[in-house]
């Protein structure tokens, strides 16, 4: 009796701990961040999507505003990466919060001093503007000069708008699906 009454404390220990662990893990929230702060980059996903380091102990995922970068498994995915890490990896930050995506990510516009990297990268060519998400006319007016002046991505006539790489990935997961559901059955 004395045993079991022993292994329900120690499980009743854990249990608090873990409560206590994710409270402090998780204590600011989206809602609680100011619409403008500063944070230390601490990760690259990919070409739009970020991680920083807030008050040193809050880690956030960040989706870069307006913009649409290439998927790591598509063409120019790791160039995108690449410029995105070297323009502001381990630096510090203004976050401009615009708003929260699906995947409780921030949407934002990063800023290092007074240069707008959501821009810049759309300017190197390593990303789209994302007309679904935004009508911002300046960052329509940035990706044409880079167009033009086929810079990154811009260099290959066949380049997928990654918004469409996503749809066909999609696409032939399902068609896989459908495919293994067939052999079953």
């Amino acid at each position: 009796y004395f045993l079991l009454l022993f292994f329900i404390y120690l499980k009743m220990e854990r249990i608090i701990f873990l409560v206590i662990g994710l409270f402090c893990c998780c204590s600011v929230s989206a809602q609680e961040l100011p619409n403008e702060f500063y944070a230390r980059v601490v990760g690259i996903s990919d070409g739009d999507t970020f991680k920083v380091l807030y008050q040193e102990n809050q880690e956030i995922k960040i989706r870069l505003g307006h913009i649409d970068a290439p998927e790591m498994g598509q063409p120019f995915g790791k160039s995108a990466k690449k410029f995105a890490s070297d323009l502001c990896f381990g630096k510090e930050v203004k976050i401009v919060r615009q708003s929260k995506d699906k995947y409780q990510r921030i949407i934002a516009e990063v800023f290092i001093e007074k240069t707008n990297v959501n821009k810049e990268i759309v300017r190197a060519g390593y990303a789209w503007h994302f007309k679904k998400y935004s009508s911002d006319k300046e960052y329509e007016k940035i990706e044409n000069e880079a167009r033009e002046n086929k810079r990154g991505l811009w260099q290959d006539k066949t380049s997928i708008a990654p918004w469409a790489w996503r749809d066909i990935k999609k696409t032939k997961k399902s068609t896989k699906k459908v495919l293994l559901f067939d052999c079953v059955l």
